[in-house]
């Protein structure tokens, strides 16, 4: 058996948006378990926004990739060799694998998953994704029946879950989602009540007045992924009390297209006369409520109650292209890559 492993390391740091320089494919020698390690042979690693927040060298909520490291990321995989108690070789188990074919992980950072549902569930919409609709939604957006509910990036890993759960609590949901096909996957796949194609605006003016005759009640909950035109486009027909769990701000990552100074008065006066509650939160302050989210939407979504997609990339080099694609709106569901 090759003692070595292969990487995606991180060879500089963009500029704007990312460009395959800023990737390096790394063939190392594979590390050894110690006691209480496994060693885990990744199958499938998941892709997700924040990772580009990760590539700048600027003090955030979690430390950033240092030049030469591996890409960060949560992976699935089998256990090789174990020297931690509770896992044997076979086992299929996640953690933070970074992009990588293979990892020694701590036991203690490390969790078996349910061989019923297929593996790369844990990546999505039973894992990272999965409970950071679940919380935002119950935690800061506070929906009741008969609200209307709009989502950014809506048939992305979050967005379908946070719409889905809305729906099934009664509230009138409306997707935002980039071209007809998602338009189509939202309403069609995840139940939407209505869904509106942003890229067919060519101003929030133009956009707010399709959204407001979607939401002819106004918005009580805007789950916000992506910021830019659709934020400046939303605000105006926010509801008195609304809620805006603030989750992402895709349009923004790399410094591009951020609202000048002649929006920020407007947006920041509706959140005043409207009594909004924006609310910032981060995941991984919430891993305390992953177990209560995995008893509540797992059976759902082994029952079929909950639907999700995955765009499925092929091989570890093809990992960087898959991001910049997805940064760009070029991904359909979760985007996970197949080793």
């Amino acid at each position: 058996m090759s003692n070595t492993m292969s990487r995606i390391a991180l060879a500089r740091r963009p500029q704007g948006a990312p460009l395959p320089e800023d990737f390096k494919l790394v063939t190392d020698v594979r590390a050894t378990p110690q006691d209480g390690e496994v060693l885990i042979e990744v199958t499938h690693l998941s892709l997700d926004p924040y990772m580009r927040g990760r590539m700048d060298d600027v003090k955030s909520y979690a430390p950033s990739v240092d030049l030469g490291g591996t890409m960060t990321g949560q992976g699935v995989g089998r256990v090789l060799d174990s020297k931690a108690g509770g896992f044997v070789p076979g086992d299929i188990v996640t953690g933070m694998t970074g992009w990588a074919s293979h990892a020694c992980l701590p036991g203690a950072e490390v969790r078996k998953l349910d061989p019923a549902l297929p593996p790369s569930t844990a990546l999505g919409v039973l894992g990272m994704p999965g409970l950071t609709g679940w919380v935002g939604l119950h935690t800061y957006g506070k929906p009741k029946a008969g609200e209307t509910l709009v989502v950014g990036a809506a048939t992305g890993p979050v967005g379908s879950m946070v719409g889905q759960l809305a729906k099934q609590l009664g509230l009138r949901t409306v997707a935002i989602a980039g071209g007809a096909e998602k338009c189509r996957l939202a309403t069609e796949t995840f139940g939407f009540d209505a869904a509106i194609d942003h890229r067919a605006y060519d101003d929030a003016a133009s956009l707010r007045a399709a959204i407001a005759e979607a939401a002819p009640n106004g918005i009580d909950i805007y789950w916000e992924n992506v910021a830019g035109q659709v934020l400046e486009a939303v605000m105006p027909l926010m509801n008195v009390h609304g809620r805006i769990p603030v989750c992402g701000m895709i349009a923004w990552y790399g410094g591009a297209n951020i609202a000048d100074n002649n929006q920020l008065p407007g947006i920041w006066r509706s959140i005043l006369v409207k009594r909004l509650q924006v609310s910032g939160f981060i995941i991984f302050d919430h891993w305390d409520q992953y177990p209560a989210f995995l008893k509540d939407v797992a059976p759902k979504v082994a029952a079929g109650e909950i639907a999700y997609l995955e765009d499925v990339a092929a091989g570890l080099d093809t990992a960087p292209e898959a991001f910049i694609a997805m940064l760009k709106g070029g991904n359909t569901g979760k985007q996970i890559v197949k080793l």
